[in-house]
């Protein structure tokens, strides 16, 4: 068994469909106006961005340590995902650094979603 997709609800689809595009090369599958977007990242995982569901005039949060991670090969890939972060004006509060076995980039995008990049060579 394998994850194949996940729904990820975020607050403005065009912003998320461009950040998963031009941050992480997600390529578009098929948009739904502003209300869903399926991308795919080439190598089998399909990531469905839907609008949030509300209650009332809430909109529902993702819990503090909730976050979406991505493992590459090398710590030079790491390094260069955050030097492309900061050249396309995304907040990253800290270089990367070691973390539990990794090397590791945590940064927040999208209206408060936790990211991690993480390379264990």
């Amino acid at each position: 068994m394998r994850l194949n997709h996940l729904n990820l609800c975020v607050s403005n689809i065009i912003e998320a469909r461009d950040f998963f595009r031009d941050i992480f090369d997600f390529r578009l599958v098929e948009q739904k106006g502003e209300a869903i977007a399926v991308m795919n990242d080439g190598h089998g995982f399909t990531l469905v961005l839907s609008g949030p569901r509300t209650n009332g005039d809430a909109v529902a949060a993702y819990p503090q340590d909730f976050h979406v991670g991505f493992y590459v090969d090398t710590r030079e890939e790491v390094d260069r995902f955050c030097d492309r972060l900061v050249a396309a004006d995304v907040a990253v509060d800290h270089r990367p650094r070691e973390i539990r076995g990794g090397y590791t980039l945590y940064f927040t995008a999208l209206g408060g979603i936790m990211f991690e990049v993480t390379s264990f060579a």
